[in-house]
């Protein structure tokens, strides 16, 4: 499974397991306009994690917190790599 996959895959899952309506997914969708709060984020990077093999959001400390959907996909290639 490519990380974009996987990335729309937890968002998915989580937006089900949490009983939240999940804005439709595309680069440019702010992460707060999304339809998760912080605890469902949190709970995606972990899980990223695990199938990943990689911490995206702990590598450099001057990396940008990511703001849009985009960035977070990004940001979890760019660790893969």
């Amino acid at each position: 499974m490519s990380t974009r996959s996987e990335v729309i895959t937890q968002f998915t899952k989580v937006a089900e397991e949490q009983n939240r309506v999940l804005a439709p997914l595309d680069d440019d969708l702010p992460l707060l306009h999304s339809g998760l709060d912080s605890l469902c984020l949190a709970v995606i990077i972990a899980r990223l994690e695990d199938a990943l093999g990689v911490d995206a959001f702990t590598g450099a400390a001057d990396a940008p917190f990511p703001v849009t959907i985009g960035d977070f996909e990004r940001a979890c290639e760019n660790a893969v790599r």
